[in-house]
């Protein structure tokens, strides 16, 4: 049996592609996998901030396209990048136990984020790592960065900056934790719904691949990913809004924060919900509390002044 991986051709994403591309020869010794690079929309274009360039699948639509052309058997996503409405006939059949979820710091001279001076340059490719930074750090000034993980980290030093704001599961995986200068909580910069998960999309009727992915699919991360998805569908955010959300098991059931934060840093709102979570709909009901608390008012600033909750049925 031959399985073909669609994946971008980033080096952070051949990593995941060839990591789950080992882990299914491990279920079966005689399968063959093999990797076909696919560029996607937000490859090809990295003179601007993803914010700007709106849309939904930046990094999956082509890669899409050619699962539902047989082109490929299934694809490998960072599942934060994967929006919510995903095409008829595909589905994520697994997901992969979690990386760390956190941003990090990854500082020039090895100085703590507290310990910069006011003006001082710190990059980062996501509005919401932006907005939360804004919003505890509000003297720091905030540029865009755009490009592969060790792209970004290089950028640290040919443009000056005092320093650089990623995912910590990128870096983790890329073999640069030593650059690591600090963790930030969930609590102080609430994650990127998905942030540190890898999917695997396949299509529906492919019973024969969809049985394979299955066995390397973890329930708790599929779980926790269907609660935060659950939010995002609820919110109708992308890249363009800064919505961030976290879930994680906690005791029997699960802890979730979630959190609405204006581009430029102020308002910010937050909630957590602990309790059981066998129900993905937990993210609606965040969502709702957060809207009831005013977050509805930076969406409509943000998006547009008709804006309202969207349906979450089915939603993964």
């Amino acid at each position: 049996m031959k399985l073909t991986i669609g994946t971008r051709g980033s080096a952070l994403a051949m990593w995941q592609a060839r990591h789950v591309a080992d882990l299914l020869k491990t279920i079966d010794a005689k399968l063959e996998v093999e990797l076909k690079i696919i560029r996607t929309q937000g490859d090809k274009i990295l003179d601007a901030p993803l914010a700007q360039i709106g849309g939904k699948g930046l990094f999956t639509k082509e890669i899409e396209d050619a699962l539902l052309d047989g082109a490929v058997d299934l694809a490998v996503h960072s599942m934060k990048d994967v929006p919510t409405d995903i095409p008829q006939g595909l589905g994520i059949s697994g997901v992969l136990k979690r990386e760390d979820p956190r941003d990090v710091f990854i500082s020039r001279d090895m100085r703590r984020i507290n310990e910069l001076k006011p003006g001082e340059k710190i990059g980062t490719s996501s509005l919401r790592r932006r907005a939360f930074l804004m919003s505890g750090f509000p003297g720091l000034e905030v540029v865009s960065i755009r490009g592969n993980v060790d792209t970004r980290v290089r950028k640290i030093e040919t443009d000056n900056l005092a320093g650089a704001l990623l995912a910590a599961a990128g870096i983790i995986r890329m073999g640069f934790s030593e650059r690591i200068r600090e963790f930030f909580s969930i609590e102080d910069m609430i994650p990127a719904i998905g942030q540190g998960a890898i999917g695997i999309e396949s299509r529906l009727a492919d019973e024969r691949t969809m049985e394979i992915v299955s066995k390397l699919n973890d329930v708790q991360t599929m779980k926790c990913l269907q609660i935060e998805r659950c939010f995002l569908k609820r919110m109708g955010g992308g890249c363009q809004v800064p919505l961030a959300a976290y879930c994680e098991p906690f005791e029997d059931g699960v802890r979730f924060t979630a959190g609405v934060v204006h581009p430029d840093g102020s308002p910010v709102f937050r909630e957590t919900y602990t309790g059981p979570g066998d129900n993905g709909l937990v993210g609606a009901i965040v969502a709702d509390r957060l809207i009831e608390m005013g977050a509805d008012a930076v969406l409509r600033s943000v998006l547009s002044d008709d804006w309202r909750p969207c349906p979450v049925d089915g939603v993964l």
